[in-house]
């Protein structure tokens, strides 16, 4: 069996890293600061995969960059939590090998993702990385995939069509970038919270999974 996908558009968080306590910890201690407000874990994970830059509003706090500078500096002082999913690295090197082309797709800056340690593990293994300075428009909307789409194309001579890619992510946001951009999507649900309402071509839990979806071992001959 051979599998249609020559390009998968990974997000970070949630898919690739684990940042979800430093997410959500950071969160609560921001809220903390600048509210006054206590907020609970739970509460905190409400927001865990909603692109930073619309939290304040939605929390009613109207100086944003205060609110994102501080978010910012919480999560850098509490990074120390996040680490790779377990397999990652091992997969996306092998993928790499296999021919696959990859690249990230994320809400991070480009000073974000140079920051985090976890990622230089695995950044060889990627072709082009879409961070949130290179579009205008940040996911939900379709324009990162797309300009992955057109960095590849450029790269390779060709057009790359959506049908060939595969857009891995966590959240809604992730979901609406690749579909509304043409592309398949695969749900990375690592601790088995189920679909969370999330449409998706694919689901996986672990990067075993995942390796399964990607590089099937073709059936025996009887």
């Amino acid at each position: 069996m051979q599998n249609r996908y020559t390009h998968l558009l990974f997000d970070i968080d949630g898919t690739l890293v684990d940042t979800e306590k430093t997410g959500v910890e950071s969160l609560r201690k921001t809220v903390k600061t600048l509210m006054n407000n206590e907020m609970t874990y739970d509460e905190g994970y409400r927001f865990f995969g909603i692109p930073s830059h619309l939290v304040p509003g939605i929390l009613g706090y109207s100086q944003a960059e205060e609110f994102i500078k501080n978010w910012q500096s919480n999560f850098m002082e509490l990074s120390y939590y996040m680490t790779l999913f377990p397999g990652v690295s091992d997969l996306l090197h092998e993928l790499k090998k296999q021919g696959f082309k990859m690249g990230v797709v994320t809400s991070r800056s480009r000073f974000e993702l140079d920051f985090d340690k976890n990622f230089t593990q695995v950044k060889d293994c990627f072709d082009i990385e879409i961070t949130a300075d290179v579009t205008t428009k940040h996911k939900p909307d379709p324009d990162p995939a797309w300009a992955y789409m057109k960095m590849a194309g450029e790269m390779e001579g060709r057009t790359i069509s959506a049908d060939e890619c595969l857009f891995l992510g966590d959240t809604i946001y992730d979901y609406r970038c690749g579909h509304d951009a043409g592309c398949d999507f695969a749900l990375a649900d690592w601790r088995n919270r189920g679909l969370q309402d999330i449409p998706a071509e694919h689901r996986f839990t672990s990067a075993y999974e995942l390796r399964e979806l990607l590089m099937p071992i073709p059936p025996r001959d009887a």
